[in-house]
């Protein structure tokens, strides 16, 4: 099977739109790739689809190999760049042996997993029965793997084709959950002889909060709050607050409009560029491009009660944001981290939404990392609650699917691959509470970038993951 024919596959994915909780073209694709095919295809009420492909002849005994990917993927854009993802293609372009998406997200996360099934399904290779399964939404809670129903697929060996460093295989996740706070506030008028200014921090590195919270990257909306905490000392009113989109992303772009007396602006102006400058020399090594604005502008929004911008600019600056330990089981491996991801304000409510996001290899510190985020936000006042809680996955090292992948990878490329847990969450420890008996392994080509404007694959190393994914399942006993 030539990797062109799985790219070409993926560029005929980025053309369809697949926002999580919006993946209804790509399921009718699905549906359409299989029926002009003649494939057995089925789709639960949830949207999940499984497209079955039978043994070749000879192949009949061969027990039924199970492919997952994702159908959805996350929708971020550069701020300012005009661009809808529920109706518009992916822009992409290929150079220096990288397939970018430079002003959006790609999606080869997990639309490249989604491509290499299909290739798969129209090949003509020999092999055992494939079941391939596609889940809906794994982006914003798991819900297609959280819905599937037992007894959806027949196979007892799952290969998940949702990571994204090649030369690695992966056997283990951690489990995660979001923690939502919402913030109620009053309104207060504007005071006489203010003026208002937009303070915005923008070109952050962004990135997954699982596979790249260990990059010493900036959060900017945390280091937003952190500026305007230390100006609470002023005589400064809060307008608005935003910053951040997903819960698995990590903040790239935040903004607030404040209004100071107007003999003050200049100096409010020369702190925020001067705070420019210590950030610079913090993230010098990671983050290149950051970039701060201090400028005047209109807004028709009331102040912020002062107590209230008080308490939630402190509650937010004090919630926690990183890695919280590392694992002392599998060297290198992040155990438990937090994601300050999203602020969004409703004014006609007079309500802000703080979105965090967790994630540990040990149930017990998921919970207890959860409850310091949520003792954090209940402090400012705000009301707290835990959403999409999805399990690890357990290493097996006496894996019969790993055992083999190790066999194949030393055969194909004369050298060991690593095998490794991750930190950012798979469908697999889900997959494990229905089918208790599953055989699993994860692996995939390299990505960089996902969930941020940038996001690209290696096309290089597409070419190994296709080799890998062709010899294992043409060899699969």
């Amino acid at each position: 099977m030539d990797s062109k024919i799985v790219l070409d596959f993926f560029k005929e994915i980025t053309l369809i739109p697949r926002e999580s909780g919006h993946e209804e073209p790509m399921t009718a694709y699905l549906q359409k790739f299989a029926e002009s095919r003649h494939l057995q295809c089925k789709t639960d009420k949830t949207g999940n689809v499984l497209i079955v492909k039978e043994a070749s002849k000879g192949k009949e005994n061969v027990p039924p190999l199970v492919l997952q990917a994702h159908q959805d993927m996350v929708c971020e854009k550069v701020g300012g760049f005009e661009f809808d993802f529920r109706k518009d293609p992916i822009p992409f372009e290929i150079e220096n042996g990288w397939m970018v998406a430079k002003n959006t997200t790609l999606g080869a996360d997990d639309g490249i997993g989604v491509a290499a099934c299909l290739a798969l399904l129209d090949s003509d290779l020999q092999m055992g029965k494939l079941e391939c399964l596609f889940t809906i939404s794994e982006e914003t809670g798991m819900d297609g793997a959280f819905a599937l129903e037992k007894g959806f697929f027949d196979g007892k060996t799952l290969i998940n084709l949702d990571s994204e460093d090649e030369g690695q295989l992966f056997v283990g996740c951690a489990g995660g959950v979001d923690t939502i706070a919402t913030f109620e506030y009053e309104n207060e008028p504007l005071l006489k002889n203010y003026k208002t200014m937009r303070l915005r921090i923008s070109g952050g590195v962004g990135g997954h909060s699982g596979d790249d919270i260990n990059k010493e990257r900036a959060n900017v909306l945390q280091q937003l709050c952190r500026f305007l905490y230390t100006q609470l000392q002023y005589d400064y009113q809060l307008l608005s607050l935003s910053g951040g989109n997903k819960p698995n992303a990590i903040c790239r772009e935040a903004e607030a409009v404040i209004a100071v007396p107007a003999d003050e602006y200049n100096d409010m102006a020369e702190d925020f560029k001067a705070f420019g400058e210590i950030l610079a020399s913090e993230f010098k090594n990671t983050e290149p491009d950051l970039m701060f604005s201090a400028a005047s502008c209109k807004c028709e929004q009331e102040p912020i009660a002062e107590e209230d911008t008080v308490r939630i600019i402190s509650s937010l600056t004090a919630c926690p944001h990183g890695v919280v330990a590392m694992s002392t089981d599998i060297k290198g491996l992040v155990e438990t981290s937090t994601n300050l991801a999203a602020v969004k304000q409703d004014s006609q409510k007079k309500v802000f939404t703080v979105i965090t996001s967790q994630r540990s290899s040990v149930t017990t510190e998921l919970h207890a990392i959860a409850e310091k985020v949520e003792a954090t936000l209940l402090l400012g006042g705000a009301d707290v609650e835990h959403k999409s809680e999805y399990p690890g996955w357990k290493p097996n090292m006496d894996s019969r699917i790993l055992k083999e992948s190790v066999a194949s990878y030393r055969k194909l490329f004369n050298k060991d691959p690593d095998v490794k847990a991750i930190h950012a969450g798979l469908e697999c420890g889900l997959f494990l509470e229905k089918f208790p008996d599953l055989d699993m392994i994860s692996f995939g080509p390299t990505l960089r970038g996902v969930h941020a404007p940038g996001e690209c694959l290696e096309l290089a190393s597409l070419d190994k993951f296709v080799d890998l994914l062709e010899d294992i399942v043409v060899n699969f006993k």
